[in-house]
């Protein structure tokens, strides 16, 4: 199970399973980088 994933901006998104990672990440794409989404399967691509 991936629960961790660093952003380019260098944040570390922790969740606590892969749901809540996929949760938090979209959330700090809305707040920190508007425009950029991405969808699940990228996301656990990405982490850890």
């Amino acid at each position: 199970m991936k629960t961790l994933l660093t952003c380019p901006c260098g944040t570390d998104i922790v969740g606590t399973d892969e749901d809540d990672l996929v949760a938090k990440t979209q959330a700090h794409l809305a707040a920190d980088h508007p425009g950029r989404e991405y969808d699940r399967e990228m996301i656990l691509f990405m982490a850890r």
